[in-house]
């Protein structure tokens, strides 16, 4: 078996990223050596593999789905906002540049077809089935000259395509036809059919439009998902909490001993690799909210800056708001805060900044001993080591050198009082140090806090995936989606004008 298929959807966050992933668990499930792919990823929300490339998180999900370590070649292009109009490209796991949106699509994106092509075909000769996610709407017809990620690497590659519809949004049978009407002929020969996601209520009350919709189109649908509350794991975007949350505060499970603990994230801008939170968010009894004004911050028993593309950008917005003030504050009272990567470096003294902002000297809040200097070599790494009598192990993504000057060592970083600071992604899923971590931070906030025992973010994202694997399981028609990924792109059938059937 070689196969493969392409996950489009009507929309941005149609649901592409958990239907792959969904589908991946699934197909391992049945022994199928499986892969994900994703040409081309726009997202802050990133990870590095074990021989030290950087892609985007969602496709380290994906590949977790699948039971395999991930590689550049699964998602080739990730490309890094910095701004309104720019964003870093990252190539097969390496930055190459900047480039603004208008420079990107005007030839660039083109230029990387083969690129991306030679990295599906490497999956394709490694495994059974390789399973790709589309980006956006394969309609977006202004983009289709130069597009790498939807029709053009489906018919670079002759990807049979699986469109995907959040009905809960409405409107979902327009927009199934409105996108296949939208493609040109040889584009829409590569369309499948449909899977319906979100669906609330009884799936009969939905039959007699998919009927009208394969009369329509000649397309049929592959299945219709329920809707299901927290399966939004590792965004590419949003601004959630994966496992349980929602977007301003996570679902709570009881605690273990008499209190919940509290804590604000600050929502800066660029912020990227929020998914750090997910941990604190599985813990019982630990809330979990974002906070963009200092009042927010003032019931919180620890506050974390995140990383962000912008250093120098996200330190300034801290202090146009007033939650530098209300940090540094927090600092002096000996209440915990914690900074990972960019959040880290603008805690510390003073920021040398030639590379990402351009700034030059910029002082920083000065409540960590720490001095920041931005290389134009971007750090990538998977370090492990101890803290707080725990192993532990995260990823490093960062353009900032750190120069620690004093303060009690902290990973790669330290810690004054309860001020804490460290560059490692990923810590808080090590459950140890984790739990250790917390039980610091509730002594500090005087409360009675017990972190519960027995919490494993590992179980709870391999429990999260077969929930995943199961809605395709129970819900999709397999048969029919395996017979689609085994034999490629579908041949035959009709071409839709565009425009609405008389």
């Amino acid at each position: 078996m070689n196969g493969g298929l392409l996950v489009a959807g009507t929309t941005s966050d149609a649901g592409k990223s958990v239907v792959t992933a969904g589908i991946c668990r699934w197909l391992v499930r049945q022994g199928v050596k499986v892969a994900p792919f994703k040409a081309q990823n726009m997202s802050l929300n990133s990870f590095v593999t074990r021989e030290g490339a950087e892609i985007g998180r969602a496709q380290a999900m994906q590949a977790q789905a699948c039971r395999v370590e991930p590689t550049a070649h699964m998602n080739p292009v990730l490309l890094k906002p910095g701004g309104e109009r720019s964003s870093q490209v990252v190539l097969l796991g390496k930055p190459v540049g900047e480039m603004s949106a208008r420079g990107y699509h005007g030839g660039r994106q083109e230029r990387l077809l083969d690129t991306v092509l030679d990295s599906l075909a490497e999956l394709r000769a490694t495994y059974d089935a390789v399973i790709c996610e589309g980006a956006g709407s394969p309609a977006e017809i202004n983009l289709r000259r130069t597009d790498i990620v939807n029709m053009g690497i489906a018919r670079g590659a002759g990807l049979p395509v699986l469109v995907v519809g959040d009905i809960d949004r409405g409107g979902v049978f327009a927009s199934f036809f409105g996108t296949v009407a939208l493609l040109a002929p040889g584009d829409q020969a590569l369309v499948a059919g449909f899977l319906v996601n979100k669906f609330r209520g009884d799936v009969s009350l939905l039959e007699p439009g998919l009927e009208m919709l394969h009369g329509l189109t000649g397309r049929r649908t592959y299945g219709v998902l329920p809707f299901r509350h927290g399966l939004g794991i590792d965004e590419e975007d949003g601004l959630r909490v994966s496992l349980r949350g929602t977007v301003r505060e996570s679902v709570v499970a009881p605690p273990v001993g008499e209190d919940v603990l509290r804590v604000a994230v600050c929502a800066v801008p660029l912020m990227s690799n929020f998914t750090d939170v997910d941990a604190l968010a599985a813990e019982p009894g630990v809330v979990v909210r974002f906070a963009d004004r200092p009042e927010e911050l003032a019931d919180a028993d620890l506050v974390i800056v995140p990383g962000t593309r912008g250093t120098v950008r996200a330190l300034e917005w801290l202090r146009e708001r007033g939650l530098a003030d209300a940090i540094t504050r927090r600092a002096a009272e000996g209440r915990p805060v914690l900074g990972i990567c960019g959040g880290f470096q603008l805690l510390g003294e003073h920021i040398e900044d030639d590379v990402e902002s351009r700034a030059g000297h910029v002082d920083g809040l000065g409540l960590l001993p720490v001095r920041v200097r931005f290389a134009r070599e971007k750090t990538l790494t998977r370090p492990a080591g101890e803290a707080l009598g725990e192993r532990v192990e995260g990823y490093e993504i960062h353009h900032g050198v750190v120069e620690v000057v004093a303060g009690e060592p902290f990973l790669d970083g330290c810690r004054v009082g309860q001020t804490w600071g460290t560059h490692w992604h990923g810590s808080l899923e090590s459950d140890g140090f984790r739990r250790a971590f917390l039980r610091e931070v509730a002594a500090a906030a005087g409360r009675r806090f017990v972190p519960a025992p027995d919490t494993s973010f590992a179980a709870l994202r391999e429990e999260q995936l077969d929930r995943l694997g199961d809605l395709i399981e129970h819900h999709a028609d397999t048969d029919a989606l395996w017979r689609l990924i085994e034999s490629g792109a579908p041949q035959g059938l009709p071409f839709i004008p565009p425009g609405a059937p008389a």
